[in-house]
């Protein structure tokens, strides 16, 4: 059968290794979808790929209607997918003041996660896999104790609400007094991993029956232009063709039942709390 993939942010860094990964190992017949937000860039990433399989759309994540009607002309075009791999994600910029960033910043990975959770994992075909891409700092471990109860979320709404409401607690200058992390980086990955934890407790039963898998996934230390400017040293971090290699094997590998609604890097489950 067709496998049908879809990678978002895909134009650049790890996504577009993602994307060129998925291209490579597919069959005669499958499609793979590089999205992103700038029809030049996109364009630009296909043709630098050169592959059969890809197939290009230009889609912005921080946009619901964006993210609906893309999955609408999946169902019509595909009757569904099977893996998504959901890494779009806005930079931050050194020494620029939190207040200018965090709109943006949960826009598109937060917001931009869980509007990507509800259009997509009604289309996951049996066996599929959806995996947003994450990061170790999305635990509930990297924040005070009095912060965990909010992220017991039992639904992708209630995970929306939590980061507008810490978004907005940065915006008003409150968020410190609240206990939150100075970086905003943390809370936004643990919003991320929250809201595929809530969606996979909605659909466990259901996904283990047919060894779909929903996770999150993080790549480790990457090598691009996001993360140059916050590290020194880049000695360790792994090219984004390396980091791209243990998210596709998960993705397309054998359903190991543990990683189910986890947070997993490099085949291992990161304790959420």
């Amino acid at each position: 059968m067709t496998r049908i993939s879809v990678v978002t942010g895909a134009n650049q860094g790890l996504g577009f290794a993602l994307a060129e990964g998925l291209a490579h190992r597919a069959a005669p017949s499958d499609v793979v979808y590089l999205t992103g937000r700038d029809a030049g860039r996109v364009a630009d990433a296909a043709a630098r790929i050169d592959h059969d399989a890809i197939r290009t759309h230009v889609l912005d994540v921080s946009d619901a209607h964006s993210v609906a009607s893309f999955a609408d002309d999946l169902r019509e075009r595909h009757g569904g997918v099977d893996v998504v791999l959901s890494n779009a994600a806005a930079r931050l910029t050194p020494g620029a003041p939190w207040s200018d960033q965090v709109g943006p910043f949960v826009a598109t990975n937060n917001l931009g996660t869980t509007h990507v959770l509800r259009a997509f994992t009604p289309l996951l075909r049996p066996g599929g896999a959806l995996l947003v891409v994450a990061s170790s700092f999305g635990t509930v471990r990297q924040l005070p104790h009095h912060l965990h109860e909010r992220f017991a979320a039992r639904s992708l709404d209630d995970v929306d609400a939590t980061m507008l409401a810490w978004r907005d607690a940065v915006l008003d200058g409150t968020a410190t007094d609240q206990g939150w992390p100075d970086w905003i980086n943390i809370p936004s990955k643990v919003g991320q991993v929250a809201a595929v934890r809530a969606v996979a407790a909605e659909r466990r039963d259901a996904d283990a029956a047919t060894g779909t898998l929903i996770a999150a996934v993080c790549p480790g230390l990457v090598d691009t232009d996001a993360s140059r400017p916050w590290f020194s040293d880049m000695s360790g971090a792994a090219s984004p063709a390396e980091a791209a290699k243990p998210v596709l094997d998960l993705a397309l590998g054998a359903r190991r039942p543990e990683h189910y609604g986890e947070l997993v890097q490099f085949g291992r489950v990161l304790r959420w709390s």
